[in-house]
């Protein structure tokens, strides 16, 4: 199982250069991926997942580059597309896009967005996004991606409940979030995914903050790669132990 942590996340908001250093920071520990989180309105700053990740491409060379997860509905497909594009030029195949429907609805008022209606934009959207990656148009839009970045781009399902199911028919992997649910319903979340005839399977933002307990945390994560995740992914929040101290967890 490849460990990753989240980009985004600061703990310097005012240094210019964070998002920098902690990406050759997380690389240099030997974290395998960097990853990013959307949030907006809440009562904090987050750096937007695609800037950061095309940030971090910048600085690095092989690590792998994921979402977990883009809010789908708050974005026109074409301009997403463009963005997505534009960071594969950076990222190669390094890239996992991960994206789901939405779950706070704070997100969706600061941009003026349906909140009730975000599963059906979603499905739409996802639709269009296939179209646009594959063939570069959308009706008789014309995005005229370079040759490298056409045809397709993977999409991971950050999903739950019925939408497992989903991620595993029609979807290139499953994100599970890591933040609210216990251990046993992820990897029963897992073993449905895995029957159902699932891909790559990633569980995201498992929180790392000053009072976790670093005993309890390997553990989590030895069941995790154990019952089979490829990915798992934490977030740092506040003054936690150091990077390299939580790399260690993992052989």
């Amino acid at each position: 199982m490849k460990l990753g942590a989240i980009l985004n996340v600061l703990d310097e908001p005012g240094n210019p250069k964070a998002i920098m250093t902690r990406a050759k920071e997380l690389s240099r520990c030997g974290f395998e991926g960097l990853w990013t989180a959307q949030a907006i309105g809440r009562g904090f700053m987050v750096h937007d997942p695609l800037m950061t990740l095309a940030t971090a491409a910048a600085v690095t060379d092989d690590i792998l580059l994921g979402t977990a997860v883009l809010q789908v509905p708050l974005y026109h497909p074409l301009d997403l597309a463009h963005r997505v594009l534009c960071l594969k030029q950076m990222a190669g195949e390094r890239l996992i896009l991960g994206i789901g429907a939405g779950s706070t609805e704070v997100d969706f008022n600061t941009y003026d967005r349906d909140y009730s209606n975000r599963f059906k934009d979603f499905y739409r959207i996802v639709d269009e996004l296939r179209q646009v990656f594959e063939t570069g148009k959308l009706g008789d839009k014309d995005l005229s991606p370079w040759p490298h970045v056409a045809g397709g781009q993977a999409l991971y399902l950050g999903s739950w409940g019925k939408g497992v199911m989903r991620a595993a028919r029609e979807f290139d992997g499953w994100i599970a979030s890591g933040m609210y649910r216990s251990t046993d319903e992820i990897e029963a979340a897992l073993r449905a995914y895995k029957q159902a005839g699932g891909g790559t399977s990633v569980v995201s933002t498992i929180p790392v903050h000053a009072k976790t307990d670093l005993g309890e945390l390997k553990m989590r994560l030895t069941r995790f790669a154990d019952a089979g995740f490829d990915h798992a992914v934490i977030v740092q929040m506040g003054d936690g132990p150091p990077a390299e101290t939580i790399r260690r967890l993992l052989p």
